[in-house]
């Protein structure tokens, strides 16, 4: 019995020797894993990006053993910082025994709402008598591109609403607020010159007129002549032409008619040349400008000088010709490019619209003007100093060459009233006039008369060009 007892407590013993050991090994494993485990750690596990924003990593790092070993941690990623969507990026370390793994997660999102713009404006003023005309809109989202298609349009009394979303629900809008009424005024156009000079005893003859408005269309059978010239008194007159639209808006125009004694035309330009007019013209002939010109020149019994081109119909030359004008030589092509890249150009040129007019008058034509003159600098990039190489050529070919001194500058863009004024303000009755003014224009048609009758009235002589006429020439330039 006493020997049992005593296998017992042994027993109890050794369990309880068992038992310390285990606890022993465990806490000294649980040491050891405490001691090598790597940890790894990671600033934010979890992150939202604005699409096309880019992605800044989060700061991480590793230890084990109270050693920094974030550089044995291995990291994969497949965030795309362009694309909508959820994304891990995973790190994973291994120590000695032991491993470690840690996820952070990224979304990708997209919080910008479209944009809306409007064609016009988000005000828009309209005739009161008319609807609303869609001007236009485009809608562009940072993610989606071109959704102008997605675009929802509601239409109310004054508004129209325009509405859009996106593929991730984001929402935009904008309102046009129209508004009806008419505050702009019609627009008169005067035919022909606002200064028109008739003789005493002559019919006046009304160029004519158009009236337009925004909302109303044409309002030509609306306007209101006032004033009527008194042709038996010489005096000055003045037209207004007015128009009102239908709201009331109201403009007017004035035209001034000078009417003139036959006997205030003064013969001057004696044999001293001073108040001489040479009207030229040039780049013709041209169908429905030049005919005209020519009929106004019959019927002033005023003869003038045509350099012409190698355009236009060959009949009009031949009327030139036969009523008595000079026809002289301008450029078959008048292509600056070709005519000043060398000497033989130039010529080749000048003998095809030379030969043109030789076959359609049968006389040999030798006044001649350059292709802008003289003094042009366009031929300067072409060919340096073509320009004094050609002055002298053509006068050592028996050519004469003719400038001007007075520019209408029809050519720049002047309108009627321009093209009268630029002329009659620069002639001078101290010396002889050269006029450039263009017969292909329909301004300089619409002014020539108005030109000659301010000149017959104050004492200038007309005449045209010839081969005997003294030169009038710009410096050369090139």
């Amino acid at each position: 019995m006493r020997r049992i007892k005593k296998n017992a407590i042994k027993k109890k013993k050794i369990i309880a020797l068992m038992l310390l050991c285990f606890i022993i090994s465990g806490i000294f494993s649980f040491m050891l894993c405490v001691f090598l485990f790597p940890n790894i750690e990671i600033e934010n596990k979890k992150i939202v990006l604005e699409v096309g924003e880019h992605f800044q990593e989060p700061e991480y790092k590793a230890m084990a053993k109270n050693k920094d070993i974030t550089n044995l941690v291995h990291k994969t990623s497949n965030v795309n910082e362009k694309k909508i969507g959820t994304y891990e990026i995973d790190y994973k370390v291994k120590y000695s025994l032991f491993s470690n793994e840690k996820k952070v997660i990224v979304k990708v999102v997209d919080s910008e709402k479209p944009t809306i713009e409007l064609t016009g404006g988000s005000q828009v003023t309209i005739c009161p008598n008319k609807e609303y005309e869609e001007l236009g809109f485009k809608a562009s989202d940072n993610y989606d591109g071109d959704v102008t298609n997605q675009v929802s349009i509601t239409e109310n009394e004054n508004s129209i609403l325009y509405e859009v979303e996106d593929s991730s629900h984001n929402k935009e809008s904008i309102t046009r607020t129209i508004t009806k009424e008419d505050k702009e005024t019609p627009v008169i156009t005067l035919k022909g010159s606002e200064t028109i000079t008739v003789y005493v005893g002559d019919n006046y003859q009304e160029p004519g007129y158009t009236a337009m408005d925004n909302c109303d269309g044409d309002l030509t059978d609306k306007v209101e002549v006032i004033g009527k010239p008194n042709t038996s008194v010489a005096d000055t007159y003045t037209i207004t032409y007015k128009v009102k639209d239908i709201h009331e808006n109201e403009v007017s125009k004035v035209r001034t008619v000078k009417v003139i004694r036959r006997s205030a035309i003064r013969p001057s330009g004696g044999g001293n040349g001073k108040g001489i007019l040479y009207l030229t013209f040039d780049d013709g002939p041209n169908e429905g400008t030049t005919n005209v010109i020519l009929d106004i020149l019959k019927e002033e019994g005023v003869q003038a000088t045509f350099f012409v081109t190698c355009y236009g119909p060959d009949y009009l030359i031949k009327r030139m010709y036969n009523e008595g004008h000079t026809v002289a030589l301008h450029t078959a092509t008048h292509n600056y490019n070709y005519v000043y890249a060398n000497e033989t150009n130039y010529f080749n040129d000048l003998a095809r619209v030379s030969d043109r007019v030789e076959r359609i008058t049968g006389q040999k034509s030798m006044i001649i003007r350059f292709p802008g003159g003289s003094s042009n600098t366009v031929s300067k990039r072409l060919n340096s100093g073509i320009m004094t190489r050609l002055t002298k050529a053509v006068k050592d070919r028996g050519y004469h060459y003719f400038d001007w001194n007075v520019d209408s500058n029809d050519a720049a863009g002047a309108n009627t009233n321009g093209v009268y004024s630029n002329v009659i303000n620069n002639i001078s009755l101290n010396r002889e006039n050269v006029v450039l003014m263009h017969d292909v224009k329909a301004t300089t048609r619409d002014a020539i008369r108005s030109i000659i009758r301010y000149a017959k009235a104050n004492g200038f002589t007309f005449r045209k060009i010839t081969y005997d006429t003294v030169m009038v020439t710009h410096g050369v330039n090139n």
